[in-house]
C-alpha cells in the first residue's frame, strides 16, 4: 500500500504576512506540506527578521522571532508599490491556492491587489485576511498588537490575583490564537474548494479568536450573567484545583472529580478530609478553597513535586510540576515524539537551529519543517523562474527595484 504524502502536498500558499499571527498560520500550513512562498519587501523583509533576543541575528535579518515561524518556507521579494512587482504577484496568484495577509484592512485594495482583483485572476483562490478586529465594524482600521487584543478581550482582567490583575499573559497568546484560527479556516476552505472549485474570502479577527478561546470565562457571563474575576492559580470550576506548594517546588493538581479528591486525600495521608463537612461536597470545597489548600499543602510538604507528580498521576489524579520553559523543552515526552526539530542554520552558520514542529502527528508520524527559514529573497530568482520569467526579465525587475 502506498504511504500518503503530506496533507497539503501540492498546495501553494502566498504568505504576505509579518511578525507573528500571519507567519504562524503560514508555518502551520508549511508543516503539513504546503509550498509556502513568503513574499517580503526588498531589503527589509518581515519585521520579525529584526526581532528577538540575539541582537547580532536581528541586525542580520535573521531575528529569533523570524526563525521560529518561517522554517520550510521560500522567500520571494516583491515591491508591491511598483507596477511590475504587482504584476509578478498577480502571476503568482494565478499559480497558487491560498493567499494570507495581515495588513490593516484596506491596504491590499489601495495597492490594487485586493480580493476583488485577485479572485478575478483566480476564482479558486482562498484569500485569508488576518487583522486585530476584522475587516468590518467601527474598530476595523485600528492598529493592533497582541497586548492590545489581550486587554480588549478581557484576558488581562482575569489573569493574575485580585491584587495583581490585570496582567498580560507571558507569551503572545492572542497572536498565536489568531494564526491558528486562520490555518484552520484555510484548511476548511480548501476542503470546500475541493468539492465545488469555489474559492473563499476569510476574515479572521484576533479579538474574536481570543474571546472564543476563553471558553467558560465568557460563557459563564453570557449564560449566567456572572462576571469573571481574577483568581490567580485557582480554577473557579472546582477545588482543589490549582497550584500547590510541595517540599521543593510547585505542583499543579486538578482533582475535579469526587473520586480524584478522595484519592488525593488518601495519598497525602489526609483521609479525614474526605468526610470533613467543609469539603465533602464539590460546592463546599469551592466555598472553603483556602482552608482546603492549607490542609492539602500540609500533606504535600512530605515529598518533592516530582515525587508527587508520579504518585498522583499513576493513581489517576491529574498532577504535574510547574516547570520553567527550558525545563519544559527538556521533557522526555517531547523528545519521544520528535517535537523539537534541529535544522541547518540559514546562511551556513556553524550552529544548529532548533524549532518546534507540529503539535499534530499524521498517520503516526511526527511532522516538522522540511528546510530551514529562508534568507531574505533567497528564492526570488527560483520562484520567478517557475512563474515563467526569464533571466533577462528578472534582471530588469531587480534594476527597477520591483524585487
Amino acid at each position: 500500500m502506498t504511504t500518503p504524502g503530506p496533507l497539503l502536498d501540492g498546495i501553494r500558499v502566498l504568505d504576505l504576512t509579518n511578525v507573528l499571527a500571519g507567519p504562524f498560520a503560514g508555518y502551520q500550513l508549511a508543516l503539513q506540506g504546503a509550498d509556502v512562498l513568503k513574499i517580503e519587501m526588498p531589503e527589509s523583509g518581515d519585521l520579525a527578521r529584526q526581532l528577538g533576543a540575539d541582537r547580532e541575528l536581528s541586525d542580520n535579518l535573521l531575528g529569533a522571532s523570524f526563525l521560529a515561524q518561517n522554517a520550510g518556507k521560500r522567500s520571494l521579494t516583491l515591491n508591491l508599490k511598483d507596477q511590475a512587482g504587482r504584476e509578478a504577484l498577480l502571476r503568482a496568484v494565478r499559480a497558487s491556492d491560498v493567499l494570507v495577509e495581515n495588513f490593516r484592512p484596506g491596504v491590499m485594495d489601495r495597492l490594487g491587489v485586493g480580493w476583488d482583483v485577485l479572485r478575478t485572476e483566480n476564482p479558486g483562490l482562498v484569500y485569508c485576511a488576518i487583522s486585530g478586529f476584522g475587516q468590518t465594524g467601527p474598530m476595523r482600521a485600528r492598529p493592533a498588537y497582541d497586548q492590545i487584543v489581550q486587554g480588549l478581550s478581557g484576558m488581562m482582567s482575569v489573569t493574575g490575583t485580585p491584587e495583581a490583575a490585570p496582567l498580560r499573559a507571558g507569551f503572545p497568546v492572542a497572536d498565536t490564537l489568531g494564526g491558528m484560527a486562520a490555518a484552520y479556516a484555510i484548511a476548511a476552505a480548501l476542503v470546500r474548494r475541493g468539492r465545488s472549485g469555489e474559492g473563499a474570502f476569510l476574515d479572521v479577527s484576533m479579538l474574536e479568536a481570543a474571546l472564543t478561546a476563553m471558553g467558560w470565562v465568557t460563557s459563564n457571563y453570557l449564560i449566567t450573567g456572572r462576571s469573571p474575576q481574577p483568581m490567580g492559580n485557582e480554577n473557579f470550576t472546582a477545588a482543589p484545583s490549582g497550584t500547590f506548594r510541595t517540599a521543593d517546588g510547585h505542583l499543579n493538581i486538578a482533582a475535579n472529580r469526587q473520586q480524584q479528591f478522595a484519592t488525593l486525600c488518601r495519598l497525602i495521608g489526609r483521609e479525614e478530609l474526605i468526610e470533613d463537612a467543609r469539603f465533602s461536597h464539590p460546592a463546599d470545597r469551592k466555598a472553603h478553597r483556602e482552608q482546603l489548600r492549607a490542609e492539602v499543602e500540609e500533606g504535600l510538604a512530605l515529598r518533592t513535586a516530582k515525587e508527587w507528580e508520579d504518585v498522583l498521576s499513576d493513581a489517576g489524579v491529574p498532577a504535574a510540576r510547574v516547570l520553567s520553559v527550558p525545563d519544559a523543552l527538556e521533557l522526555e515526552q517531547l523528545a519521544a515524539r520528535d517535537f523539537i526539530r534541529r535544522l541547518p542554520f540559514p546562511g551556513g552558520r556553524e550552529r544548529a537551529l532548533a524549532v518546534l514542529g507540529s503539535p499534530v502527528r499524521v498517520d503516526g508520524e511526527a511532522v516538522g519543517p522540511a528546510s530551514p527559514p529562508p534568507l531574505l529573497g533567497q528564492h526570488t530568482d527560483e520562484v520567478l523562474g517557475e512563474l515563467g520569467y526569464g533571466k533577462r526579465e528578472i534582471d530588469d525587475l531587480r534594476k527597477r527595484g520591483a524585487i
